[in-house]
């Protein structure tokens, strides 16, 4: 629309690096995912929580039947891994909802607050490994008895969360969906727990009995920095923090013949879900209609570079 003149935005075109906003122009290709996107999300989570569900089944037995902690909090933190899978399920579905009246800029940000969700589940993990750990250092912790073929089924535990933290980051990156990272990341938690496990096991078959506490002290802690990953991703998200550096938006709309300069810039969303508004300024005269053909070309230019989802441009006499 072409709003009323202001003293304040005659502004002249700013320079801009452009060999800088070539490469981070390439760098964000990956903006504007199909409509497919959410049903890939959800076979990628659904042949996930088949494989955890499996992991979680062979480490329960294996840590009841040796009384190992290490074993049993892993077995645990497998048991979450498959929760979030379902969890994940939920609010993807709930994130793929269109638009409405009480949510007119769509459900994606719901997508972002199952990936919190996660952080919650990893800290209850965390908790109790911490908590598990000082009772057994403090009362003294008792011997454990690994047979080989325990250990080579929790060899292969830990083969399979590689297999999967591997699969989902992957899938997460090309979705750009927080959710999927988020699991990931909860997924490789869990290969650092495993490996604590073993460790702590092969030392207690030596007789350093303490050692699978101070392991899983220490796989807490991987936990935590994790967790924090998680949030530092999703912060932004849900801060409206900008998407696409504003440089970008305004080298590109101030390629658009008729266009004097790009100001009062502004992204938020996702990288799969992203929305800009902007004001441009044009040549004082110009008629209404001439405008928005201006407008709608800066639109167009926007979205084939940026695949943006929604951009509102409005208009200034320079």
């Amino acid at each position: 629309m072409v709003n009323p003149p202001n003293a304040h935005h005659n502004l002249a075109c700013q320079s801009v690096d452009r060999k800088t906003v070539t490469r981070k122009l390439a760098s964000m290709s990956h903006l504007g995912a199909t409509a497919p996107r959410n049903v890939h999300i959800r076979r990628v989570l659904i042949s996930i929580l088949v494989a955890n569900a499996a992991v979680v089944v062979v480490k329960l037995v294996i840590g009841l039947r040796t009384g190992s902690l290490g074993v049993l909090g892993d077995a645990a933190h497998s048991s979450v891994d498959a929760m979030n899978n379902v969890l994940a399920l939920v609010v993807v579905g709930v994130a793929a909802r269109a638009p409405d009246e009480d949510h007119p800029y769509g459900h994606q940000k719901f997508e972002t607050l199952g990936a919190l969700a996660i952080v919650g589940f990893l800290s209850i993990s965390a908790f109790e490994l911490v908590k598990g750990a000082i009772q057994r250092l403090a009362v003294g912790a008792p011997s454990i008895s690994v047979t080989p073929l325990q250990f080579g089924f929790l060899l292969a535990t830990l083969v399979v969360n590689v297999v999967v933290a591997s699969y989902e980051t992957r899938q997460g990156k090309q979705l750009s969906s927080e959710i999927l990272l988020a699991d990931a990341a909860h997924t490789r938690a869990d290969v650092f727990v495993t490996i604590g496990v073993l460790s702590g096991v092969m030392l207690a078959r030596l007789g350093v009995n303490w050692a699978d506490s101070v392991v899983a002290l220490a796989v807490a802690a991987v936990i935590v920095a994790l967790a924090y990953g998680i949030v530092a991703r999703s912060i932004p998200v849900l801060v409206d923090q900008h998407v696409v550096p504003s440089e970008i938006i305004r080298m590109l709309a101030e390629s658009v013949s008729g266009v004097s300069s790009a100001y009062d810039i502004r992204s938020r969303g996702s990288d799969y879900r992203a929305f800009a508004e902007l004001t441009i300024a044009v040549k004082r005269g110009t008629t209404v209609e001439d405008g928005h053909e201006v407008a709608d070309a800066v639109e167009r230019q926007l979205r084939s570079q940026l695949q943006l989802h929604e951009i509102i441009v409005h208009v200034e006499p320079c």
